[in-house]
C-alpha cells in the first residue's frame, strides 16, 4: 500500500489495523465518558453541512472531505456499527459497512486536515462538536501507531526524554539563555530585569511554550519586565519548564501525563499556581485539565500572563505609554483563547492604549479565523504549504485587509503558523507577527523607571 502521509510514524503495513482499531475504540469507551458523547452524537448527527460557512479549510479547498460533519461521520459510523445494538444486528442481517485499512486511512489523512479550531460548532444547529470528535479519532488511530512524527518525537522527549521538554532544551542552556536575556535587559535599558530560577514558595510557576526561550526573546524579556516592574512572585522551574501540550491535539493518555508532571513541578516548588506564557493551547490545557488530572479542587490555580498583565495596568502597578506604537496593529485571537469567549477583551484594551492605529481583523473574538495552524497542524512541516496557503489563506486575507504592519499574535504556535502565513501569501513587505509583550516592553518609559526606582543608566550607555 502507498502512504499518504509520509510524515506519519505507522508503517501502514499492518495486516491487523481493523482490528486494533476497534480494541483501541472500546477501551477508549471503557475507560473514559465518551461514549455518552457519541452515543447522542450518532443519533442526533445531522448532514445538513452549514458548519461549511465556518469552516476555513472547507472554504479554500471546497473538498468534500473538509466538511466538518463529513469528517466526523468517518467515526460516527464506525461507533454505530460496532458499538450500538442496532448496529450490530442490522450489519447481520443486511451486510452492513465493515471497517477497512482504507478507510482508516481516509481517517488518518483528513482528521489532520482539520485544525481543531471548533469554529463548526458555532453554526451546528445540533450542536455537535466536531472538533471533539476530531480529537477523539486521532486519538484512537494514535493508539494503534498512527501519528505524525512531529508529535511523537516532541512528546516522547518531553515525557521520558533527558530534557523533559518538546524543544530539547537542558537546563544549563537555559539557564545561559536566562542570564543572556538578564545581559541584554542591562544593555538596552539600564535595568537588570531578572528571570527567577528555582526560587521556592512562588505565587507563580512560569509555563511558557519552551520554543520561545529559543525564538521568542523579546515576548519573554517582556513578561518578565511585567514581573519585576509590579513585584510579581515567580519563578522558573528546572524540573518542568515547559507548557506545551499536544496531548490536547491527540492523545487524552499523553495530555494527562503532561499535566501531571507540569503540576508536580509547581508542588515541588511550593508554588501557588501556573502563569501561562503567550500560548493558546498550553493555556486552554492547564486551565482545563489540571482539575481532571491533578487534584481536582486541590489543583494549583491557572492564570494567562495577558490576564496578569491586563489586571496589574489596570489596578494602576503597571504604567504604560499611550499611543507608544505608531504603526497600524491588529490581533489575531488564538482559536485556545477565544472560541469560548475567555481572554479576548484583556489584550485588546491594552493594545487601545499603546498602538495608535489599532484595527481589528473581522470576524474576531469567538468567531476569529483559525491561523491555520491549529490542533498541532503548525508542528508538522511537511504539509507547511497546506497550512499555510489552504488553511492560513483566510488569515491571510484578513492580514491583508487590515494593512497592519504588526499582526499581534500571543500563541507560540499562531507566532509560527502566522510568520509563515505572512511569508508563503506575498505578505512580507506589509506585515510582521509579534507577540502582546513584546509590544509592552516598548511602551514602558524605562528612562523614568530608572529615576523613580533611583537606577543610574552605565556612562557608556548613556554615550551610545
Amino acid at each position: 500500500m502507498v502512504r499518504k502521509m509520509p510524515y506519519y510514524v505507522e508503517p501502514y503495513d499492518t495486516a491487523e489495523r481493523p482490528r486494533k482499531f476497534l480494541e483501541a475504540f472500546q477501551a477508549i469507551l471503557t475507560h473514559s465518558n465518551y461514549d455518552m458523547v457519541l452515543d447522542h452524537y450518532s443519533r442526533i448527527g445531522a448532514r445538513c453541512s452549514r458548519c461549511t460557512s465556518m469552516c476555513p479549510v472547507y472554504q479554500v479547498s471546497g473538498e468534500d472531505r473538509d466538511i466538518p460533519c463529513n469528517r466526523s461521520e468517518l467515526l460516527l459510523e464506525i461507533y454505530r456499527r460496532y458499538f450500538t445494538t442496532g448496529g450490530k444486528t442490522k450489519a447481520r442481517l443486511f451486510n452492513g459497512f465493515e471497517l477497512t485499512d482504507e478507510h482508516i486511512d481516509d481517517m488518518a489523512e483528513n482528521f489532520w486536515r482539520c485544525t481543531a479550531c471548533r469554529r463548526c460548532k458555532l453554526e451546528c444547529p445540533m450542536g455537535i462538536d466536531h472538533g471533539l470528535l476530531t480529537h477523539l479519532g486521532r486519538w484512537i488511530i494514535a493508539e494503534i501507531g498512527i501519528v505524525p512524527k512531529a508529535l511523537v518525537v516532541s512528546v516522547r522527549e518531553q515525557l521520558e526524554g533527558e530534557t523533559k521538554n518538546t524543544s530539547a532544551i537542558p537546563v544549563p542552556a537555559l539557564k545561559d539563555n536566562c542570564d543572556f536575556l538578564e545581559d541584554e535587559f542591562e544593555e538596552i535599558y539600564g535595568i537588570r530585569v531578572p528571570f527567577p530560577i528555582d526560587t521556592p514558595n512562588p505565587e507563580w510557576v512560569f509555563f511558557p511554550a519552551v520554543s520561545d526561550y529559543l525564538l521568542e526573546p523579546d515576548t519573554l524579556m517582556g513578561v518578565a519586565a511585567v514581573m519585576w516592574i509590579t513585584g510579581g512572585s515567580w519563578t522558573i522551574g528546572t524540573g518542568n519548564f515547559d507548557g506545551i501540550n499536544y496531548g490536547l491535539f491527540y492523545s487524552d493518555r499523553m495530555l494527562g501525563r503532561i499535566i501531571r508532571a507540569e503540576a508536580d513541578e509547581v508542588r515541588r516548588l511550593n508554588g501557588s499556581g501556573v502563569l501561562v506564557g503567550e500560548c493558546g493551547h498550553a493555556s486552554r490545557a492547564a486551565k482545563g485539565f489540571l482539575p481532571t488530572y491533578a487534584g481536582g479542587k486541590d489543583a494549583p490555580n491557572v492564570l494567562n500572563i495577558m490576564q496578569y498583565t491586563h489586571r496589574m495596568w489596570k489596578e494602576g502597578k503597571l504604567e504604560l505609554i499611550e499611543n507608544a506604537i505608531r504603526e497600524r496593529t491588529t490581533y489575531h485571537d488564538p482559536c485556545n483563547l477565544a472560541r469560548n469567549g475567555w481572554i479576548t477583551e484583556e489584550p485588546r484594551e491594552i493594545l487601545n492604549h499603546i498602538c495608535e492605529d489599532f484595527v481589528e481583523m473581522t470576524p474576531n473574538r469567538t468567531e476569529a479565523y483559525c491561523c491555520g495552524g491549529g490542533g498541532g497542524a503548525v508542528s508538522i512541516d511537511e504539509i507547511r504549504e497546506f497550512r499555510t496557503k489552504t488553511g492560513g489563506k483566510t488569515k491571510a486575507d484578513q492580514i491583508r485587509t487590515t494593512g497592519a504592519r504588526w499582526v499581534v499574535a500571543p500563541c507560540a504556535n499562531c507566532k509560527k503558523q502566522v510568520a509563515e502565513v505572512i511569508e508563503d501569501n506575498g505578505l512580507a513587505e506589509q506585515a510582521e507577527v509579534t507577540g502582546l509583550h513584546d509590544l509592552i516592553m516598548k511602551s514602558i518609559d524605562w528612562e523614568k523607571l530608572r529615576k523613580e526606582r533611583g537606577i543610574e543608566m552605565p556612562t557608556e550607555q548613556e554615550d551610545s
